[in-house]
C-alpha cells in the first residue's frame, strides 16, 4: 500500500477553517475521550469503528485525535477507500489544550 498523502496543519489552520467554516473538524478519538472534551465544532468518528463512507461528501474533511497519530491512520483508511482526504490537524487535541484553546 502506497504511503498516505498526509498535509499537516497547525493550531492556526484549524482555528481558521473551523471559523470560516471551510472545514470539518473530524475528531477520531474514542468516544469517551471526545465526551471528556473535544475542540468546539468537532464531530466524533472513532477510530475504533471507523467507516471513511459514513463521512459526508463535498466538504474538506481535516481529522484530529489527540496528537497526531491516529488522525493520519484514519487518512490512510479514507484514502485506501477511494476518499481524497489529506488533511489532518498534526498537533491534534494535545495541542489545543495547550495552548489554552476553548473545549466543548
Amino acid at each position: 500500500m502506497n504511503a498516505p498523502q498526509v498535509i499537516n496543519l497547525d493550531r492556526e489552520d484549524v482555528k481558521k477553517g473551523l471559523q470560516d467554516g471551510s472545514i470539518l473538524l473530524v475528531d477520531v478519538r474514542e468516544p469517551h475521550e471526545y465526551a471528556a472534551g473535544h475542540i468546539p465544532g468537532a464531530v466524533s468518528h472513532p477510530l475504533s469503528t471507523f467507516d471513511p463512507s459514513s463521512l459526508p461528501e463535498g466538504k474538506r474533511i481535516v481529522f484530529s485525535c489527540a496528537a497526531g497519530v491516529r488522525s493520519v491512520r484514519a487518512m490512510e483508511f479514507a484514502q485506501a477507500a477511494g476518499r481524497d482526504i489529506r488533511e489532518h490537524y498534526k498537533g491534534g487535541f494535545k495541542d489545543w489544550i495547550a495552548a489554552g484553546e476553548p473545549v466543548e
